[in-house]
């Protein structure tokens, strides 16, 4: 698909939160991948004032760590881990927690959701151990087959998710998720690359905060 993309003809790619980085080396042209972190950043910002000090931050599997971390560097919140282990491929045989989520409001953080198993697993074994609440932040919000149905019938409060991928009339309507847009983050970016500004300037949740403020304003 990079090569394709090249002999296109195209000379720049802008993507967001590539699932492994070693995705922009595939290709032969400037490629700018930008991060949902800030934009989340902002929201949790928005939706917890007054209770931050409540937040952890949580990644789902071992392997997501560095997302997360992100993510609670930019709140200043502590970071716990659903460690999972599969007896077999697409099953989740064991979850368990590493660190004190007790009376805390927990954010699970990642890149994708497909069907959603795994996410609403995760937001029970965090309750069981003593959360108060669980949120979930994704980038991608694939929400395949009965993906809507388990997240509306799970323990979780909310999903936010970006409109990376066009969300269905299902995904729209479902009470606890909610869409936060990539646009106003994109358009910036082009704008930067146009002017030969930096673009790494939008990795900053307090850069984002003019282009978003409108948003929260009206909520």
């Amino acid at each position: 698909m990079a090569n394709l993309i090249a002999e296109a003809g195209i000379e720049r790619v802008l993507t967001m939160d590539l699932h492994a980085a070693q995705i922009q080396g595939f290709f032969d042209i400037p490629v700018d991948n930008l991060y949902a972190a800030p934009i989340f950043a902002l929201d949790v910002a928005h939706h917890f004032k007054g209770r931050r000090d409540e937040v952890m931050v949580v990644s789902p599997d071992v392997g997501g760590v560095a997302r997360a971390r992100e993510l609670a560097k930019r709140i200043g919140a502590p970071l716990a881990i659903v460690d999972k282990r599969r007896e077999k491929a697409g099953e989740v045989a064991e979850m368990t927690v590493i660190g004190d989520v007790s009376g805390k409001a927990c954010i699970i953080v990642d890149d994708i959701c497909d069907t959603a198993g795994t996410l609403c697993k995760a937001a029970e074994t965090l309750m069981e151990a003593g959360a108060t609440e669980v949120h979930s932040y994704i980038t991608h919000g694939v929400l395949s087959g009965p993906a809507v149905s388990r997240i509306e019938k799970s323990v979780m409060k909310s999903l936010v998710i970006t409109d990376s991928i066009e969300p269905t009339e299902a995904v729209k309507n479902a009470p606890n998720i909610r869409i936060v847009p990539t646009a106003p983050m994109f358009a910036q970016a082009i704008l930067n690359i146009w002017h030969g500004t930096s673009v790494s300037s939008l990795f900053e949740h307090e850069t984002l905060t003019p282009i978003y403020e409108g948003m929260y304003a009206a909520n």
